[in-house]
């Protein structure tokens, strides 16, 4: 099951890495950002999706999947 976050972002299974993190990153609120506080949870939602980014291209996925 994807992430649904990651989902959310409409990004090809084709998109680089830096790509989709700049998605993630600019999908998130601007007072989200800010806080110090969640960074360390911000860098773990980052990784998250990130993973969820590889799996779908090591599996193979459409675009629109």
């Amino acid at each position: 099951m994807t992430d649904p976050a990651y989902q959310h972002l409409g990004l090809p299974a084709a998109a680089s890495p830096y790509t989709v993190l700049r998605a993630v990153v600019r999908a998130l609120h601007p007072d989200t950002r800010a806080v110090r506080g969640f960074r360390a949870a911000r860098k773990r939602f980052y990784r998250q999706i990130l993973c969820a980014h590889a799996a779908r291209q090591t599996a193979g996925e459409s675009p629109t999947g």
